[in-house]
């Protein structure tokens, strides 16, 4: 067959490629030398279930590539990697005559039981190659390594994808205007496009970690200068007086002047300070309290004779308060100068704000800000689960006494129990985050901050909060404690009778993997009324037609035939119509339980009238988590939350292991009332047959006023996508494409601006890592 020969810079590609395609410098596998903080394994050493050959001995172990180099230009880097860490990064270095140095290093994350790529750009007059397999000490074998040289306009493409999907400066821009848009700004920056390109072709590779780059992070932050601040204040029309409540009970008096002085600090000046001492037995605090009252009008100080504990001393703060807001302050943390500023900012766009909150940090002893929580928008299934609003919340003075103050016999929970009173009934819209963090918590000794087991009986307080607020709100839920300090389960109530559930599950052929998913779910499936209805889209293979025969004996199970193309969409639609049961379950068929009564978790979250979709926690086969919930904006439409993590890990303030709302949950285990999905249409059939048809339900879900939630306590193992394959084809990657598109089309004003996620997090990865 005669190739057909491209013009013009395609053409001397193709030849440059045809003159070199029987040469081994096109593809270049290295043989490695170790150099540094390498040993090899001996046979008795190796892990027999994982054969590791190397041990890294330190944090920069390295290789030299010796056998080919390759050649200049674009190269894909493609490396596979089994470690026994619970991550890993490479790096590989190029030496083009000047050494070893980082800017001629290429970073890549490795994927968990994939082969983890990217693009290299490489200069001429390579002299050496180094690869550093990872980042700390631990066991490992290289399994694949290799470069591949690439035609330009290949990696063009390549590159052009990757900053559509992931880099933060194109997520809205169609791809096939990147390319253009990119070179025109080069030219008005005055660089070569491609050194543009390549930056921010890098920073897609780049994270940071909120627990080990957050200082790094905030040298990044703009700050607003006090004269600016000035300036836009004067244009304020409404500037409300803020009461700050601290109540006081013998701190250390260099952490409570540091407390008092950010208050004095503010930029915004219309605060008053009420404090209550709850009869400090330390002279040297009413001494200092007494100074601070005397130098500024604006502090309020109640000296209380008898201790009555903090919840008594709160109540005496509040009832000083001469502030349209109450503002929340304990008594050896600080505020931001810029706190009650942007507070103030705020209520300039929502003056109808009863409660608003911020994000936090801590402090330690030298200091040091650390562990920052960026907090999602208001999120009432996770509030339950823990304490997220604190600090620093901003309360409207009126609601707080009208729900009656700080109750006694909550004290070290006082904050949760208000909150949860405060909020009852209130209109989503009144509750705004202010996504900065405006407060510093700190974490000395015996500090909650430091050590919640320090402190039991605030995780007991707790506990009494949220199950007193259900008694109120939610007749038959119980909380139970949770798995970490100060975090709580809520078990929710099934309907008397249970209702009939109807699990979804569309299949073609691959027996072995229905069969262990269609008899796990039979065995392990404690709930008692349910239908599985197999969607068999046109299955030849004999011996899963004999299984299908087979398994229709089994009372609760049907088998309905859809013999048309794949269409996710359209077969799952199919099924609902043909369901009998009150309650959906959309099941892939590569889905197994782990724990029985992981579907009377989701049936009794879905039957809560004002719940939506309910997702379920997804397991690799190896134990790593596949699915905590879907991260909208993630690589560029959406992410599932926490994917790669070990299922044991506490996730993100740990919420891998909170039921808590999410915009959207993965399809492959969704439980949702069928009278809410037809009620909404269904699955997208015309647009979005393949990819991204649960994101686009769920978001169609929550825009008609349902919370969706996901679920820790309904835990699966899901083989991903093991039936359909893999997006490997040209026709496949150009219709994964086009859904993106639509997605985005569609969802523009939602994708990238997740409430249950937060502006400061990546959306380049999954981890809750920092952008």
């Amino acid at each position: 067959m005669q190739t057909s020969v491209p013009a013009g810079a395609d053409a001397r590609n193709w030849m440059l490629w045809r003159g070199l395609k029987r040469s081994t410098r096109i593809v270049c596998y290295p043989r490695l030398k170790p150099l540094y903080q390498l040993e090899r394994l001996v046979e008795g050493e190796m892990d027999e279930s994982r054969q590791y050959l190397w041990r890294s001995t330190g944090n920069d172990p390295q290789f030299a590539w010796k056998r080919h180099l390759p050649l200049p230009g674009w190269n894909m880097l493609e490396v596979t990697i089994r470690h026994d860490q619970p991550s890993g990064a490479v790096r590989l270095y190029v030496d083009t005559g000047r050494g070893f140095n980082e800017k001629e290093s290429f970073y890549l994350m490795l994927r968990p039981g994939r082969t983890a790529k990217r693009l290299c750009y490489i200069g001429s007059g390579v002299r050496g190659i180094r690869f550093d397999p990872l980042e700390s000490e631990g066991c490992f074998a290289v399994d694949h390594l290799r470069l591949v040289w690439l035609s330009p306009w290949f990696a063009h493409d390549r590159l052009v994808q990757r900053l559509a999907n992931l880099h933060g400066e194109w997520l809205e821009t169609p791809k096939a205007r990147v390319l253009a848009q990119l070179k025109q700004r080069a030219r008005e920056q005055h660089v070569h496009w491609r050194a543009l390109a390549l930056r921010q072709y890098e920073e897609t590779f780049v994270r940071l970690c909120p627990r080990k780059s957050y200082r790094q992070w905030l040298t990044q932050q703009p700050v607003l200068a006090s004269d600016q601040i000035s300036r836009r204040l004067e244009n304020f029309s409404y500037r409300p007086l803020i009461s700050i409540l601290l109540p006081t009970y013998d701190p250390v008096p260099e952490a409570l002047e540091r407390c008092i002085e950010s208050v004095l600090a503010q930029h915004y000046p219309h605060w008053q300070l009420c404090i209550a001492d709850d009869a400090s037995t330390d002279p040297r605090i009413r001494e200092r309290l007494s100074r601070y009252a005397e130098q500024d009008p604006r502090i309020d100080l109640v000296l209380r004779p008898v201790n009555g504990h903090i919840c008594a001393a709160s109540n005496s703060a509040l009832a000083c308060a001469d502030g349209e807001y109450v503002a929340l302050l304990d008594h050896d943390d600080r505020l931001v100068p810029e706190a009650l500023y942007h507070v103030v900012e705020t209520l300039q766009r929502q003056p109808d704000a009863e409660l608003l909150y911020s994000d936090e940090d801590k402090v330690d002893g030298f200091d040091e800000r650390y562990d920052p929580h960026f907090k999602p928008a208001w999120n009432p299934d996770l509030l339950l689960g823990q304490n997220y609003v604190n600090h620093l919340g901003v309360y409207r003075t009126a609601r707080v006494r009208a729900v009656g103050g700080f109750r006694v016999g909550f004290e070290g929970s006082q904050d949760h129990d208000l909150t949860l009173r405060f909020t009852a009934g209130l209109a989503e819209d009144s509750i705004v985050r202010i996504p900065r963090v405006l407060y510093h918590w700190h974490a000395g000794q015996g500090s909650t901050a430091t050590a919640a087991v320090e402190k039991s009986y605030t995780a007991e307080a707790g506990l009494r909060a949220v199950q007193d607020y259900l008694t109120r709100q939610a007749t038959g839920a119980r909380a139970e404690p949770g798995r970490f300090p100060n975090t709580y389960r809520i078990r929710w109530p099934i309907p008397d009778p249970a209702p009939l559930v109807s699990l979804l599950i569309p299949t073609r052929d691959q027996v072995t993997i229905l069969r262990p998913c269609i008899e796990a779910l039979l065995e392990r499936t404690r709930y008692p009324h349910l239908e599985v209805l197999i969607l068999d889209n046109g299955s030849t293979c004999r011996e899963t037609l004999d299984f299908l025969d087979e398994i229709v004996r089994d009372s609760r199970v049907r088998v309905l035939r859809w013999p048309h193309p794949f269409n996710y969409s359209a077969i799952n639609n199919f099924g609902a119509r043909q369901a009998r049961g009150e309650i959906l379950g959309l099941i892939n068929n590569d889905i197994e339980p782990i724990n029985e009564d992981w579907l009377e978790e989701m049936v009794a979250q879905a039957c809560r009238e004002e719940i939506g979709c309910v997702g379920a926690k997804l397991y690799y086969p190896n134990g790593t988590i596949q699915h905590a919930g879907v991260l909208l904006g993630v690589g560029g439409v959406a992410g599932h939350a926490h994917k790669y993590f070990s299922r044991h890990e506490p996730g993100y303030f740990s919420r891998l292991h909170l039921a808590q709302n999410f915009s959207a949950v993965t399809a492959a285990c969704l439980v949702v009332r069928k009278s809410l999905f037809d009620s909404v249409g269904g699955f997208d059939e015309a647009n979005l047959a393949v990819a991204f048809n649960d994101v686009d339900f769920c978001l169609k879900v929550r825009e008609a006023g349902y919370r969706n939630l996901w679920t820790p306590f309904a835990e699966l193992y899901h083989h991903e996508s093991v039936s359909r394959g893999a997006d490997d084809t040209s026709a496949k990657r150009l219709r994964a494409s086009q859904e993106a598109n639509y997605m985005r089309r569609r969802w523009q004003h939602r994708l990238f601006d997740d409430p249950a996620y937060h502006p400061s997090l990546t959306l380049t990865y999954e981890d809750f890592s920092l952008r």
